[in-house]
Order: C-alpha cells, then structure tokens, then sequence
C-alpha cells in the first residue's frame, strides 16, 4: 500500500503511470527511501521540458534515473518485444542495458541528453495518431462510394505508404522542398477531390479539411509550385523569396 515498502534492497526501480504529475508525485514521495545504489527507470509517455527539469532535480537529490519510454502493447510487454528507447548518461545505460534488454525486442539507447526519448516517443505517437486519423477519413470516403473498408484494405498490401516516410520524411526532416514528383497544387487538388467524395456521399472528413486549409495559406503565399510536404516547413523560418 505504501510504494516505499517496495524499495528496501532494490537494485532498480521501474515506474509506469499515467503523466508528468503522477510521476513528479511518486518520486517526490519515494525519493527519500531509493537506495542510493539503485536505478530509477520511467518508462511514462511523458513531455520533454518537465523530463528535463526532473532529472536535474533527481541529480541533486543524488538518485540515479534514466528515462525509457517504450512502443510496446500489453501484449508485447508479456512477449518482451515491441521497442523501447533510453536517454541519460551512458554509463548508467550501459549499467542497466542488459536488464532492459531483456524487456524488450529493440533496445535503442537515444544518447545522453535527458529529454530525448520523450520528445521522440510522442513524435512516435503523433505518426500513430495521424495515420488512424488518415485511415478513418479515408474509410469515410470509401463508405461514401459504397466501398467496404476491409475490401479498401487491399490497397495497402499493394501501395507501401510506410516508404513515404524515409522517401519524403528525411527531405523534410532536411528542410529540402523542391517538387520531386507532387508539387502543392496538384496536391490540394486531390484533397479537395478527397474531400468532395465524402461530402457527396453524406460524410464528414475531420482530419483532412485542417490539412486543406494549410495548404491553402502556402498556395495564397506563392508556394503553390513546391512540393506539397510544403506544410511540414518550420514556420519559424520565412521562405527566401
């Protein structure tokens, strides 16, 4: 009942809760009864900024911590596969890579900066939300042609959209936005195709509206003739004219 009972003689712990609170309060209430041999290892989907801020202050606290956020289903969990990721100091990685190894089917360790694999877990979730999302308006536009989703599935055993992340994604990631083979008008062309196919059908699209606006702003801009990742440009950034 009290998780400091869980801590005498422990050679590590592990922590999975549901957020930067839930963790802040656990460890604000532990910390004191950690032995100072142990690992304290969080495995939450949690933010970057707060992940940062936390192991300075375990630091101070002389408590050992690395974070390990992890790409794994309960299932995967019981298996020991899927993946996780770890970010800290790499002497204390390498102190418990063995343990964490064994956890997982793909143990990647991110380097030394603290908030590391936070931010790339929840890059990680963000293409896993996006991509349901892009399959639910998708399924809502073949439901809208009397197109069974399942038979619509096919597809992708033929089309391997996942390649447009290595092709496209590194271009972006490099800031590189000359037309390959879809420049922004043509591309805001079939999204308002897409769209339009929905809507004639009875049904509302949630995410792909959002994206048509973007590529409306950079089309109003004068960008219409570069390639439609356009939209991923960092805003930061004004386009050289």
């Amino acid at each position: 009942e009290d998780p400091r009972d869980a801590l005498e003689d422990a050679e590590r712990v592990h922590i999975v809760l549901s957020d930067d609170h839930a963790v802040d309060a656990l460890l604000e209430r532990i910390a004191p009864a950690i032995p100072r041999s142990a690992i304290v290892v969080d495995h939450t989907t949690v933010a970057p900024q707060p992940t940062a801020t936390r192991c300075e202050r375990l630091e101070a606290q002389g408590v050992e911590f690395l974070h390990a956020p992890v790409f794994m289903g309960p299932q995967s969990c019981r298996e020991g596969s899927g993946m996780m990721m770890a970010a800290g100091p790499r002497g204390r990685f390498e102190r418990m890579e063995a343990a964490l190894a064994a956890m997982t089917g793909n143990l990647w360790y991110v380097g030394e900066r603290n908030d590391k694999a936070a931010a790339l877990k929840l890059l990680g979730n963000n293409m896993i939300f996006f991509m349901s999302a892009g399959l639910a308006d998708g399924y809502n536009m073949m439901r809208a042609v009397n197109l069974d989703p399942m038979e619509a599935f096919e597809l992708f055993e033929h089309f391997k959209v996942g390649n447009s992340v290595q092709f496209r994604g590194k271009a972006m990631a490099e800031g590189k936005f000359t037309p390959v083979s879809f420049e922004l008008t043509m591309a805001r062309k079939d999204a308002r195709l897409m769209q339009e196919t929905a809507e004639n059908g009875g049904l509302r699209l949630a995410a792909l509206p959002a994206i048509g606006a973007r590529m409306d702003e950079l089309i109003a801009q004068g960008r219409g003739s570069e390639d439609f990742t356009i939209i991923g440009a960092d805003p930061r950034v004004k386009a050289a004219r």
